[in-house]
């Protein structure tokens, strides 16, 4: 929903028509276009339209419609991205792109996630603060940071947010959802979730993350294998180095979508690494309120319901 920013006089040159999701539409003068928002001039206030609400912009000096992301490709969501609850994906293939293009892209959404018994990595799915990382990297803790590099007038600001909390975690399949939850966060740039039916084998990937602590790290290789089983489950194998810090960051394809979560490799090999497919993903985030974490018993995930009354009732009345 557009806010109200103040009040102006100014409503000269050329007007917008900007799109919105509902099928509402606003016409004014874009006075400036930030990461998050466009700054919209009615003629008697200013609005501020938030991007992910946006659909096209449409101006009467040229005619041309143009979607939000094609005036700046790091908005939260545009024409052809669906949202999924907490992500996000795209509907239509994106084009290939080169890793060097891609990094630029999606590296403010890669974070480094710290706790005092280590850190890792993990990465933005929604513009609010949600992240994804491994479970094995905050097993235990409750005390976490993130730090994220911030996309400030062409310069990266590095800021470290000490309020996370512990949204759901998997055990089993070694993922957690935090959310970041500092007063003065700003909208955080997220990456899409692709799928892994039309990945191919040797098709290349590239990793970010923080192998032992260097962070904004990439790696490049290729797909080794789709399926390969371990510990009954499946993962993606990779060529791209993965060290001790990658787990929970994401494995891309050359379109910018995460298609696995770095989480292992094998110490005495060179080039063996694995990913938990995107799907375990998507299907952790779908049914996250069967994972939610408990504050009242940390050292789990799950939170048993208390039992029907009468159940309850019959267990008291047993007691000697």
């Amino acid at each position: 929903m557009a806010l109200v920013l103040g009040m102006t006089a100014s409503n000269c040159g050329a007007l917008d028509t900007i799109q919105l999701k509902d099928q509402s539409a606003i016409t004014g003068r874009i006075l400036a276009e930030k990461k998050d928002q466009l700054v919209v001039d009615l003629g008697y206030t200013v609005l501020l339209v938030p991007r992910e609400e946006v659909v096209k912009v449409t101006s009467d000096a040229t005619g041309d419609a143009q979607s939000a992301t094609a005036k700046n490709e790091a908005a939260p969501a545009s024409a052809g991205v669906e949202t999924n609850g907490l992500y996000a994906t795209a509907t239509a293939p994106l084009p290939e792109k080169t890793v060097r293009d891609l990094v630029s892209q999606v590296g403010e959404a890669v974070v480094q996630v710290r706790t005092p018994g280590g850190l890792g990595s993990g990465f933005f799915i929604d513009a609010d603060g949600y992240l994804i990382t491994n479970f094995h990297v905050i097993e235990g803790e409750t005390q976490i940071s993130v730090e994220v590099y911030h996309q400030q007038a062409g310069q990266l600001e590095r800021k470290t947010y000490k309020q996370v909390r512990i949204v759901a975690m998997n055990k089993f399949q070694d993922l957690a959802l935090l959310k970041v939850e500092a007063p003065d966060a700003l909208r955080f740039a997220r990456v899409l979730l692709g799928q892994t039916d039309t990945l191919a084998v040797g098709e290349h990937v590239f990793a970010v993350g923080s192998p032992l602590g260097l962070e904004r790290t990439v790696t490049e290789g290729i797909i080794s294998t789709k399926t390969r089983e371990m510990q009954g489950d499946l993962y993606l194998q990779t060529t791209a180095q993965i060290n001790p810090g990658n787990s929970g960051g994401p494995l891309f394809n050359l379109r910018g979508e995460v298609i696995g979560v770095t989480n292992m490799k094998i110490n005495f090999g060179e080039g063996l690494g694995f990913a938990i497919p995107v799907e375990a993903v998507q299907n952790f985030l779908k049914r996250r309120d069967a994972f939610v974490f408990d504050n009242n018993n940390p050292s789990n995930g799950y939170r048993y319901l208390e039992p029907p009354s009468h159940l309850r009732r019959e267990a008291e009345e047993q007691r000697p």
